[in-house]
């Protein structure tokens, strides 16, 4: 019993310590925690609030800007035709190359002549015995006049004479008809050209057979001392453009239209402004658009029919508002600046474009003149965050 008692003390005696050894850790923790957070409440209170960034602002001013938009375009030649003989025969002759630049009235192919001439030395004999016959026939009414005066013949045979120079004079006319076609088609048998312009592919060549019902024509002869530039625009497109010059028909309007740009396959500018001077009478159902057309100089004959290109319309903007394109942030299809306030705090609003101008934006909505944006250092920029400004420039559209 007394080993066993003395058990039970050192038993309480050991669990007396780990209470107070636990007891200990626990007060040197909280104690060392204390320090902790007493050391670093006193840093933070020391450091120095972040300086107050020094960012360029302008004001937005309102000036007049032209906003350019393309639209795909085909070229033709003022004069585009196609070169198809008007008798049937032989090609013997061709005169001019592909590509060759011709004259109005130059040869360009010669039809075998032989038949037509053959044909033509026909109906002239064929004229010949008509007038002859004819000659006949008015000898015979000048023989019979006379002779019913004096009641030697019936009036009867006089008649008969006369009804017969009739059809001789008609047999005349006839044969001269039939000269007159014949000499056409003898004319026809070499071609000339109608207008002045370029020759295009040559696939009958000499030798071949031609006939006017030919799928392929001799050749296209292109006019193209100008060129008219066909280009499309939509329904919203053409509302803007009418709205944009007065006046009723395209010649009132005209003189308000300013000259179109051709931009060429290579991206390069055409070295002549084009004029507008066709508008379609009705839109095309199947692309909701409506054809134009500009016409431009073509006298160094830089371009062809078939070229392709774009024709750049430039818009006038009168009074819009500018600011630049690196004073702005897109965030989910919106555009927006930061505007400066009082007390130097910016806000972030969003603006509407309405066209772009070089390096600028034009604002429809969003800022009026005179309002003060930041131009840079947007990246860092929080709503409400107070800057220290510095005048860029008093025109923000030339920064």
């Amino acid at each position: 019993m007394k080993e066993h008692y003395n058990f039970q003390r050192q038993h309480a005696s050991l669990l007396n310590d780990v209470k107070q050894s636990n007891s200990v850790i626990k007060i040197t923790t909280l104690l060392a925690l204390s320090i902790f957070l007493f050391s670093c409440s006193g840093r933070d209170a020391t450091m120095p609030p972040p300086p107050v960034p020094s960012l360029p602002v302008a004001a937005v001013v309102s000036t007049s800007e032209t906003t350019y938009t393309e639209y795909p375009a085909a070229i033709e030649g003022t004069v585009d035709l196609e070169i198809r003989p008007q008798v049937s025969g032989t090609l013997d002759r061709v005169y001019v190359n592909e590509g060759a630049l011709v004259q109005k009235g130059q040869p360009l192919f010669k039809i075998n002549e032989r038949p037509f001439r053959e044909a033509l030395n026909n109906a002239r004999a064929t004229l010949q015995s008509a007038q002859a016959a004819l000659l006949n026939a008015q000898l015979e009414v000048d023989k019979l006049t006379p002779l019913v005066t004096g009641r030697v013949v019936s009036e009867f045979q006089l008649k008969s004479a006369r009804a017969a120079h009739a059809v001789a004079m008609a047999n005349v006319e006839a044969a001269k008809a039939g000269v007159g076609t014949a000499s056409v088609n003898l004319d026809y048998t070499l071609i000339k050209a109608p207008v002045s312009g370029y020759v295009g592919r040559l696939p009958k060549k000499q030798g071949s057979l031609v006939n006017p019902a030919d799928p392929l024509p001799l050749t296209r002869l292109s006019d193209a001392h100008e060129v008219h530039v066909y280009f499309s625009l939509g329904e919203d497109d053409f509302i803007a453009f009418n709205s944009r010059y007065p006046g009723r028909t395209l010649a009132e309007k005209s003189a308000g239209i300013p000259g179109v740009s051709l931009v060429l396959a290579d991206q390069s500018e055409y070295g002549f402004q084009g004029k507008i001077d066709m508008v379609d009478g009705q839109f095309d159902k199947q692309t909701g658009s409506i054809a134009m057309r500009a016409t431009f100089p073509n006298a160094q004959g830089l371009l062809r029919s078939g070229n392709t290109g774009k024709i750049r319309l430039g818009f006038t903007h009168k009074d819009a508002l500018v600011i630049p394109q690196s004073a702005t942030v897109e965030m989910q299809d919106k555009v927006f600046v930061y505007a400066l306030t009082d007390s130097n705090k910016v806000k972030k609003l969003p603006v509407q474009i309405a066209g772009k101008s070089g390096q600028n934006y034009l604002v429809r909505e969003g800022l009026k003149r005179g309002d003060q944006i930041v131009l840079s250092g947007l990246d860092r920029l929080q709503e409400g965050q107070v800057i220290k400004p510095e005048k860029a420039t008093d025109k923000v559209a030339k920064l």
